[in-house]
């Protein structure tokens, strides 16, 4: 995949991270400890039919030829979650990940893969927690484990089921970002929400937790 700005695209993760302030700290610094990466790299490997456009990292136009399905509803029943899905880009001033405000909603990163994609990544961001709103949708992402199942209602009204393959913690500085927000590769879910310890200073947690998912 060619990465139009690895810069802005920084931004978006540190969006996707910098979701939420924390309201319950201690549960959400506890390390979660990463399961299937080998898994996750291999669905993002690149196959011949795979190759696709580069994944847009500012606000601007889909490639011509793609009209994407997008998410509208996840399930998440390891988890309790349901939650709408919102298709959301890059905020102009802040240059991250345009996350619904509500901790209850999610958001579906618009400038890549639909549900209908045959590569790639779909990128869905929510919420951990908040301070003023409590816990988010995402607050127990850290728990799923490979087997999981996650299910994405479509805007077509198809329901499509993914299993869990891998869930990792990074540290923002360190998440490889070409891999998760990319057109090629398998098909597949990626669910990002933010963890580690957290900064009382900067308001923000200092890790990533990336959920893999691939299609059932």
């Amino acid at each position: 995949m060619t990465v139009v700005n690895r810069g802005a695209l920084a931004a978006v993760a540190a969006g996707a991270a910098a979701l939420a302030v924390a309201a319950v700290v201690a549960v959400v610094s506890r390390p979660a400890g990463d399961v299937g990466a080998e898994q996750a790299a291999a669905l993002a490997s690149p196959t011949p039919s795979s190759t696709g456009p580069a994944v847009a990292v500012v606000p601007g136009a889909l490639p011509d030829d793609a009209e994407p399905v997008r998410p509208v509803r996840l399930r998440i029943p390891a988890i309790g979650v349901t939650a709408r899905v919102d298709p959301v880009g890059v905020d102009e001033r802040t240059r991250e990940f345009d996350v619904p405000p509500s901790i209850d909603e999610i958001g579906w990163y618009r400038y890549g893969p639909g549900l209908e994609a045959e590569s790639g990544s779909v990128v869905i961001a929510g919420h951990v927690d908040s301070a003023e709103q409590g816990k988010g949708a995402f607050y127990r992402l850290r728990e799923l484990a490979p087997g999981d199942t996650v299910t994405a209602t479509g805007e077509d009204g198809t329901e499509r089921t993914y299993r869990v393959v891998a869930r990792e913690e990074y540290d923002k500085t360190k998440i490889p970002l070409e891999r998760y927000f990319a057109r090629d590769g398998r098909p597949r879910l990626t669910l990002i929400t933010c963890g580690g310890p957290f900064d009382a200073d900067a308001r923000r947690y200092r890790d990533n937790i990336v959920v893999t998912a691939a299609p059932v």
